[in-house]
């Protein structure tokens, strides 16, 4: 069975009458790659400081290990990234990091190991201020492992970056998940999420609009593009099938939204048989952006 790294319950947020948390519930297991995801001002940041002990909730609880261990002991085995690095710009990426490690008070035995996973062990003697922002970037997931965490949070960790760098810092998250840390990534980048993660929990305005597999949230039925020469007979026909749920006019055609399944080869067979003739006929699936804003905005 996954163990409960992290759960939070009923946890809210209010800063006079903005609530930037709204009664937010949710579970976080070993093993898995959490996108919490949602648009600047979703309440993302907010959530990540409540748990990290560096804002106070106004009210509901969390709990991280089913209550095994108090905040202050489980941040002992957890890696963070939650602001823009910090690092002594005129100390060596080794330097800083073995200071990270007098902070954590734990050993310096993993620093190479977590230089080289990053890419920088090579530039291990180069002043922190000589790093471009990509490199910065990698340094501080390094700074967040040296502890060997068993969770990782990185809050927006491609904020900023040009494309070499967020390709890369995509790649290393995946590649860190693949060793077995369980990791939650803050992003409003649905590209990001359905990349890197198999986890995603939807915010918007402070409130849980999804939480649940990234397949999950895109698993519909999907919908038909038809065209014929007659709409409203077709429309009529449609109607009758069992398996939609709803019918749109666009572009000169129709739109069939499906609630069963049902495939291409079935609904070619039930025209045929009806004597319906159309000119085009197509099945498709709903992106995740789709189902996003569907999600976000239905509410």
């Amino acid at each position: 069975m996954e163990e409960n790294l992290l759960e939070l319950t009923q946890l809210s947020k209010s800063y006079g009458r903005l609530k930037a948390v709204d009664q937010l519930s949710l579970t976080l297991k070993k093993g898995n790659v959490y996108g919490l995801l949602g648009p600047n001002g979703s309440g993302k940041s907010t959530t990540l400081g409540m748990v990290l002990n560096v804002v106070n909730p106004t009210s509901g609880n969390f709990q991280w290990y089913g209550g095994a261990l108090t905040t202050h002991q489980a941040l002992k085995k957890i890696g963070a990234i939650i602001e823009r690095p910090n690092f002594y710009p005129y100390m060596t990426a080794l330097q800083n990091l073995n200071l990270i490690c007098k902070i954590k008070q734990c050993k310096t035995d993993s620093i190479q190991e977590k230089l080289e996973l990053v890419g920088l062990w090579d530039r291990r003697h180069s002043k922190f201020r000589t790093y471009s922002l990509g490199m910065k970037q990698r340094l501080a997931i390094a700074a967040a492992l040296v502890n060997n965490p068993e969770l990782l949070i990185l809050d927006e960790p491609t904020n900023g970056l040009d494309p070499e760098g967020i390709h890369q810092i995509r790649a290393l998250i995946i590649k860190i998940a693949k060793s077995g840390t369980t990791i939650l990534l803050a992003s409003h980048l649905l590209d990001e999420v359905e990349k890197v993660c198999n986890q995603v929990i939807v915010l918007k305005n402070g409130v849980k609009f999804y939480e649940g597999s990234v397949d999950g949230i895109s698993q519909t039925y999907g919908y038909f593009e038809l065209k014929a020469k007659n709409l409203d007979s077709l429309k009529q026909f449609l109607k009758g099938i069992a398996q939609v749920e709803s019918i749109e006019e666009e572009n000169n055609g129709l739109k069939v939204f499906l609630k069963n399944e049902l495939e291409s080869e079935e609904l070619s067979e039930k025209l045929a048989e009806a004597k319906i003739f159309v000119s085009h006929l197509a099945k498709k699936k709903p992106s995740l952006e789709d189902q996003f804003l569907t999600l976000t905005q239905s509410k």
